[in-house]
């Protein structure tokens, strides 16, 4: 899009070919004599000493699992154990490489990465430094705890916290590292460098991506590394971050000063099987993973094959990339080839891989290789190797007795705090006003868009009355730029992206104008990516920025599901309140498109629990509803109707202010009075409520209209009240009724009104049906007219005049026929 990159034909056009690269597997050369030189032998005995801690560590949960004991120590852990046995050698040679500064995000077999990542990071931190950290979480309280239970002092008992705090959460303890919110397959300590591990297979790819965009603008020089399976590579969410971090805009359009590739390396633990599929043969095209890289970026994102069984070649390979990183020639991708020793879960009976296999393997266990390598160089002796092991055994026994103990590590008592979990949900906190000017190209008033709006009148109706049109007034798409605006230009930490955001202004034209102010790393254009968009932003957020991004079309949720519903609405709940995820997702609902460009979808966001929820109807409240998610630090979804992109304010005396405003969310506002029925609406419906409105006074009704505004929060109270007043409520949207949102309004204020109705509570929504094309639109979406029906058919019959809106359907006829 952008006019300064020409295509041109006569270019595309040559006859020419594509040429690849040879891609390098297994090409470690360092002998252990060369290691020795380059580390010193403490370092690698301290890198055996790491595997066997990530060994016991897994053998002990695995024991659980099995026997209900380990150690003699019974115990009934009841979640879930997807053990990394056989894999320390890629974990540990990882850590080995990273800086404590570096970040890694997990999978759902990442015990492993985490205590080594950990390990590593404290033994090169400073005594003093581990204390700080120590001291940082929780006031100190688990250091304390830890101190009296296990002892230690300086490195010692950074290692015991670290381990006492993965095994409490893993055992869902109130003194886990997440409270106990997150468990085994969600654990993390950020402070050592261990963010998220992630439950879901490769989600932490676009989360890592993300954090890698925010670490990159604000070159804090560390790296995020990606860790999944190689099972993850037939995951469309991988390649669309994997496609992201390789935009050629990072190096082709951007400023100089942000130029270059993403920090990220996309580190595939490859142990060959995707839980009982095996990858290479089977489920997979690829015959060796490192091939894919050649499918992404001219660079072949630096891929490479490494033997994940010996540590010091992993570290080597990472020492590499990670250098690459920094000088900004990112993505990286290696295919660190391993072997899971145990099976995918503890109920796997290995029915898909033979004996003779297993034992092929045995010989390449990467801790057997490391102490046969370190006993031949006289590193250690077969009793050193034998003391090392009785330490960490000892370790990982007093931590596991300490960790079930609930004197030490207390269950997280749901009945004396019932609510909990549910506080966890939200922060309920916002920044302040942003005020401090970031970097632009040029002032907003050379913006010819931007003046534009300064020339426009703040309320949409004139002296007599009349409706001003949008080129005249402000409508609800200008409130909506003028609220991101504000922010973009006040806050530099946010940064705005999707699919036409740039040049195109968006597709409806919200962000028109501010190409001309904002530099691309603050607002650009992303791939047609819906999952990658979601999950960059929430790696982003989590990373310490602020985004806003765009799907375009609420119809393309879909695309991005679990990015907004495992991770987006997730995080700062399963973090126990250590993360915050301030994320704003803007999406629009649609009009004539038809069945899959046209549907209301915010029944669905609003189920999901961790996301609030906002569906403006009017200038006014656009841009003081978007003022407030884009300063909440919780996560947003926040719908938009195509059909009121141009409409001007008429409610509110006095129009938009020009001056910034924040509107709370979950307040509903009443946009008209009246005393004989309730008509709450969401989105569009709010117009032809007060259309209906206005032809009931002829009849002698009088119509409160409130417009609900927001959804997820959402106060009743003004609800009740109207209802206590009128005693008839009818609920008007334009989604499917069927599971629609207002009917758990309508179920809600049945329970809590009950006294007040005079009749049920009515919803009226669209049918249960695919949305039509623009030509049969205006017979699906609810008119005034079926308002009125429902109103004098049902709430007042005596007034009833024939028949007005086109709905003869017998809704329960039918629901019988499962429409």
């Amino acid at each position: 899009m952008p006019k300064e990159l020409v295509v041109d034909p006569e270019q595309m056009h040559r006859r020419s070919s594509l040429s690849f690269r040879p891609i390098p597997i297994h090409v470690y050369e360092q002998t252990l004599a060369d290691e020795r030189d380059a580390r010193g032998d403490a370092a690698l005995v301290r890198v055996l000493r790491h595997m066997l801690v990530v060994r016991e560590f897994e053998s002990m949960l695995g024991s659980f699992k099995a026997t209900g004991a380990y150690r003699g120590i019974p115990f009934a852990y009841r979640g879930p154990a997807h053990l990394s046995i056989g894999q320390e050698g890629a974990a540990v040679g990882a850590a080995l490489a990273l800086e404590p500064g570096d970040h890694i995000f997990g999978s759902h077999r990442s015990h492993g990465e985490f205590i080594a990542k950990g390990l590593s990071a404290i033994a090169k931190l400073t005594p003093e430094q581990s204390e700080a950290i120590m001291d940082g979480h929780e006031g100190g309280r688990l250091r304390d705890t830890v101190a009296k239970a296990l002892g230690g002092t300086g490195r010692d008992l950074a290692e015991n916290f670290l381990l006492f705090g993965l095994l409490a959460e893993i055992f869902m303890r109130a003194n886990g590292f997440n409270g106990g919110m997150g468990g085994s397959m969600h654990a993390f300590f950020a402070p050592f460098g261990a963010y998220p591990n992630n439950a879901i297979v490769g989600a932490s790819a676009g989360i890592a991506t993300g954090a890698a965009l925010r670490r990159k603008l604000v070159r804090d020089g560390g790296i995020c590394v990606a860790n999944a399976g190689d099972g993850s590579t037939g995951c469309g969410p991988v390649w669309e971050a994997m496609n992201f971090a390789s935009m050629a805009q990072l190096n082709r359009l951007w400023g100089e000063a942000e130029r270059g590739g993403l920090p990220v390396l996309f580190f595939f633990n490859n142990n060959f099987y995707a839980m009982g599929g095996q990858t290479i043969g089977e489920t997979m095209g690829w015959d060796r993973l490192s091939r894919i890289g050649a499918g992404i970026n001219p660079d072949q994102m630096h891929a490479e094959t490494v033997d994940g069984t010996n540590p010091l070649a992993v570290a080597e390979a990472v020492t590499r990339k990670r250098a690459l990183l920094l000088e900004g020639k990112g993505p990286a991708l290696l295919d660190v080839e391993c072997y899971r020793s145990a099976g995918h879960s503890t109920t796997d009976a290995n029915v898909y891989r033979s004996r003779d296999e297993l034992k092929l393997w045995e010989p390449y266990d990467p801790i057997t290789r490391m102490a046969r390598g370190l006993v031949e160089a006289g590193v250690l002796t077969e009793k050193g190797v034998s003391a090392l092991r009785e330490e960490v055994g000892a370790r990982i026994e007093a931590v596991t007795r300490a960790a079930i103990d609930p004197a030490i590590a207390p269950i997280v008592d749901v009945p004396a705090d019932p609510t909990l979990i549910g506080k966890l949900m939200f922060s309920n906190t916002e920044i302040p006003v942003p005020a401090t000017p970031a970097p632009l190209i040029q002032p907003l008033e050379k913006s010819a868009a931007l003046r534009g709006l300064g020339r426009k009148a703040r309320f949409g109706l004139d002296a007599e009355g009349n409706t001003l049109p949008g080129m005249r007034a402000i409508t609800l798409r200008d409130g909506l730029t003028e609220a991101v605006l504000h922010h973009m230009v006040n806050d530099e930490s946010l940064v705005a992206y999707g699919e036409e955001c740039r040049e195109w202004g968006g597709a409806f034209g919200v962000y028109r104008g501010l190409s001309d102010v904002l530099p691309y790393h603050r607002l650009f254009n992303s791939p047609i990516s819906e999952a990658a968009i979601v999950a960059t932003a929430v790696g982003y957020a989590l990373a310490g920025g602020r985004a806003l991004v765009e799907l375009m079309y609420g119809d393309f949720i879909g695309r991005a599901g679990d990015e907004i519903f495992n991770q987006m609405a997730k995080w700062r709940s399963i973090s126990a309140g250590h993360l915050s995820v301030p994320v704003v997702l803007r999406a629009s609902v649609g009009s004539k498109y038809g069945a899959q460009h046209s549907q209301d979808w915010s029944a669905l966001i609003a189920h999901i629990p961790g996301l609030k929820v906002a569906y403006p109807a009017t200038p006014y409240d656009a841009k003081g509803l978007l003022a407030s998610a884009l300063s909440s630090n919780d996560p947003v979804v926040f719908f938009e109707s195509q059909r009121l992109y141009d409409q001007v304010e008429i409610f509110r005396e006095g129009g938009v202010p020009a001056d910034y405003y924040r509107i709370p969310f979950g307040e509903p506002d009443v946009k008209r009075q009246g005393g004989d029925v309730t008509v709450l609406t969401f989105g569009p419906s709010l117009y032809q409520a007060t259309k209906a409105a206005a032809d009931l006074a002829q009849t002698g009704i009088e119509t409160e209209v409130i417009d609900a505004r927001s959804l997820v929060p959402f106060n009743y109270d003004p609800v009740l009240a109207s209802v206590k007043k009128t005693g008839h409520l009818l609920i008007v949207t334009e989604a499917s009724e069927r599971g629609s949102f207002p009917m758990t309004i309508a179920a809600n204020v049945a329970r809590h009104g009950w006294g007040d109705l005079k009749a049920p509570p009515r919803v009226l929504g669209a049918p249960n049906w695919i949305v039509p094309g623009a030509e049969m639109e205006s017979s699906y979406f609810p008119n005034a007219d079926d308002i009125i029906d429902i109103v004098t058919g049902e709430f007042y019959p005596a007034k009833r005049s024939n028949r007005r809106g086109l709905r003869g359907w017998d809704d329960l006829d039918l629901a019988r026929q499962g429409l």
